[in-house]
């Protein structure tokens, strides 16, 4: 075979590995992400809505804190962002209660990270209220009232809500994130859900560029 041939058939292959390399790290219907029919919700009005199922149960939630923490704070203005504690059983009641109680009180941008940092290095029991209780109170909170709020209509109310969202979105395992109601990423390599969650919010706007 002629040098020619030879080098045109090199860079043909370079090409294919090229290609397939692009198509391996493009997200992919069915395999990265899914699509909700019909379509979702949102509580986000013209922004663009992420929402991430969890629960401070969830070891791989714990893990993917620390990597979702900074993403959101990075959001452009057009995307907003939520969180869904998860009821996949009622024994994921108590840890929903924490999570609405803190929001009530302002209290998640210091104590949400804390909480799994309690349940998984530290193994504290905060399913548990007098556990519970004792752990804010050591975190400086006023404990009666966080027992007040914890335990009043407001937050059960809540819970309710984010069991019924958790059910209408069919949320397979935790962490999850569903992108404007639409798209379902559900995956424990963390770094991917992110990048997946970076590409359908490029792609919904620009979506709305073209309407």
């Amino acid at each position: 075979m002629k040098l020619k041939s030879l080098l045109a058939l090199f860079a043909a292959a370079l090409t294919l590995g090229y290609t397939a390399l692009a198509n391996a790290q493009t997200p992919q219907l069915g395999i990265d992400y899914t699509v909700y029919s019909p379509v979702q919700p949102t509580d986000a009005g013209n922004k663009i809505e992420v929402t991430e199922f969890f629960a401070y149960t969830c070891s791989h939630c714990a893990d993917f804190e620390p990597l979702l923490a900074p993403w959101v704070k990075k959001l452009s203005k057009d995307v907003s962002f939520r969180r869904v504690p998860v009821i996949f059983r009622p024994q994921f009641v108590p840890a929903a209660k924490i999570y609405y109680t803190l929001e009530a009180m302002n209290l998640l941008d210091k104590l949400h990270a804390a909480v799994f940092d309690a349940i998984h290095k530290e193994h504290a029991d905060l399913l548990d209220e007098k556990a519970l209780f004792a752990w804010v109170a050591s975190k400086g909170v006023d404990a009666k009232q966080f027992a007040e709020i914890y335990n009043s209509f407001a937050i059960n109310s809540k819970v309710e809500r984010a069991n019924q969202i958790t059910r209408a979105h069919a949320i397979p395992g935790t962490p999850a994130l569903v992108v404007n109601g639409k798209y379902l990423i559900a995956s424990l390599d963390h770094d991917r859900q992110l990048k997946v969650a970076d590409f359908l919010i490029a792609k919904i706007r620009a979506e709305k560029k073209k309407k």
